[in-house]
């Protein structure tokens, strides 16, 4: 089944420090008609937001030389009607309600697909100048423990072994924590 063409709207600047997810959600707007642009690091996306003038970004909140919190305030001052959507691996709220603060419209937990990110930029277009409404309690302790350990987990290259040493806990309790669906937020 072929996926329907989304309306052609000015270029999406894609910022994901990410060599293999960055050219496939890049490839995947482009699929969709949208001209797409991708951009490794900060640097590269603000010469990019110069040069292609994006009215849309989607930028990865933790990047290896720098963050995202600092690449988007970056983007956010060269064009400050710029629509920008937030990713994160760790759906952490503290950090997502931190991107909202300093300029995102909204943010999504990764592995989020083309579909989803296009949803939240149509959001945006339909209440304009509106925000993704924060949550005002803090995470659970379970949240916020499955955000650490996938965490550490990441540095850790998905080595549940070496994980497990970091976290001070036996590979098995770690097995079994990972085994289970991650808590639901609040």
């Amino acid at each position: 089944m072929e996926k329907a063409r989304a309306k052609p709207f000015h270029p999406i600047l894609v910022v994901d420090d990410d060599n293999i997810f960055r050219p496939r959600l890049v490839r995947a707007l482009e699929d969709r008609g949208l001209r797409t642009y991708g951009a490794a690091s900060g640097v590269e996306a603000v010469k990019l937001m110069r040069e292609v003038k994006p009215v849309r970004a989607i930028v990865d909140l933790r990047m290896n030389e720098e963050s995202g919190l600092e690449v988007l305030q970056q983007l956010k001052a060269i064009d400050p009607a710029l629509i920008v959507i937030v990713l994160t691996g760790y759906g952490s709220i503290a950090t997502a309600k931190e991107a909202i603060r300093v300029g995102a419209h909204d943010y999504l937990t990764k592995p989020a697909d083309a579909d989803q990110i296009l949803a939240a930029f149509e959001s945006a277009v339909a209440a304009p100048g509106e925000r993704a409404p924060t949550p005002d309690t803090a995470p659970s302790l379970a949240q916020v423990e499955w955000e650490h350990i996938q965490r550490i987990l990441t540095d850790c290259d998905g080595n549940v072994s070496k994980a497990a040493r970091v976290l001070g806990i036996h590979r098995r309790s770690l097995q079994r924590k990972l085994s289970k669906n991650p808590p639901p937020e609040q």
